[in-house]
């Protein structure tokens, strides 16, 4: 599976099977998690076969990514290189679901060792899915974008990623604006809306070839 064949594939799925993440996806979800932490400075972590994480949280979870980190714009960073995690793991033929509040934060915190000044921000429930889950609902494009003049191609092809890319409880509290050759993207607030930005940001990336993160 491609990277933009993945983004159409992915939904979000609450409930999953006993099915055991092979070894052999394990070990190539970890080395992405490596590379993603090497290049990010990042501290995104995988665990298997582990159930206290989301003990009473969402249903038959026992795999799962924590996404932990410190310094400056740590959500967006987050959002980012999250979006990039979740989907190497619907490239591996994994399901998916992003959670801020529903996983027991304590718990997890007992298994990583974390560095100074890092914290816990969200985590990814990953595993085979009872389903594959639906496609969200969107808001009009125009609600999401503005353009002065004709739409370029690139520009087009990035917003339709990113009407593929998840955001908590489906806000989608962002603009993109294309105004005078500049390409800016700003997020209202709302829930993990800094989150939201980064993963947007990445979708649009892998879409229209520009850059809209900056790496800080």
């Amino acid at each position: 599976m491609e990277l933009l064949e993945a983004m159409q594939a992915r939904h979000s799925v609450r409930r999953y099977t006993d099915e055991k993440i092979g070894a052999d996806v394990a070990d190539a979800l970890r080395a992405e998690l490596d590379a993603i932490n090497a290049e990010s400075g990042l501290h995104f972590a995988l665990f298997t076969d582990e159930e206290t994480g989301f003990a009473g949280k969402l249903h038959n979870v026992k795999n799962y990514i924590v996404f932990a980190g410190s310094g400056k714009n740590l959500d967006e960073r987050i959002g980012y290189y999250g979006a990039r995690a979740m989907l190497k793991a619907q490239m591996l033929g994994l399901n998916s679901c992003w959670v801020a509040l529903s996983f027991n934060k304590g718990a997890v915190e007992k298994l990583m060792t974390l560095a100074s000044g890092e914290k816990i921000v969200n985590a990814l429930a990953v595993g085979y899915g009872e389903t594959q889950g639906n496609p969200h609902k969107n808001k009009p494009i125009e609600k999401l974008c503005s353009c002065d003049g004709e739409m370029p191609d690139w520009f087009k092809k990035g917003m339709d990623c990113v009407l593929l890319a998840p955001t908590a409880i489906n806000q989608q509290k962002f603009v993109f604006t294309l105004k005078n050759g500049e390409l800016t993207v700003k997020a209202k607030l709302g829930p993990c809306f800094k989150i939201d930005l980064g993963i947007v940001k990445y979708y649009f990336e892998i879409g229209s070839g520009k850059t809209v993160f900056k790496a800080e």
